[in-house]
């Protein structure tokens, strides 16, 4: 897990505890772990297992739900995303519609 995952976790452990009311301490006590332990989850001095970490969340009184997403991700040094933006920008420069008949350049007959 990267540190952006490991501040990710904190925030929402302590978002979670905050938004419930509860104290690190009660909180500790309904998720059976100790205080001093779940301080250090929500600093990210400390990262939870993944079912430690379901279990603080439902013991603040969340439902959690885990949806799978795939990502856009850098391939081959080009970042899939800003490829995808320049292909858009290019796309948008096109006519929705073509016309029959060429509007320029035209070209003398001779």
């Amino acid at each position: 897990m990267n540190t952006n995952h490991h501040q990710i976790a904190a925030k929402t452990l302590r978002d979670a505890r905050i938004s419930a009311g509860l104290s690190l301490r009660e909180l500790a006590n309904r998720a059976e772990t100790s205080h001093a332990t779940l301080s250090a989850y929500e600093q990210g001095r400390k990262v939870p297992a993944v079912t430690t970490f379901l279990r603080i969340l439902e013991a603040c009184g969340n439902a959690v739900d885990i949806v799978l997403q795939q990502r856009v991700r850098e391939a081959d040094g080009i970042a899939r995303g800003e490829e995808l933006e320049s292909v858009l920008r290019l796309a948008a420069q096109f006519p929705a519609k073509a016309s029959r008949h060429l509007q320029q350049p035209i070209f003398p007959h001779g």
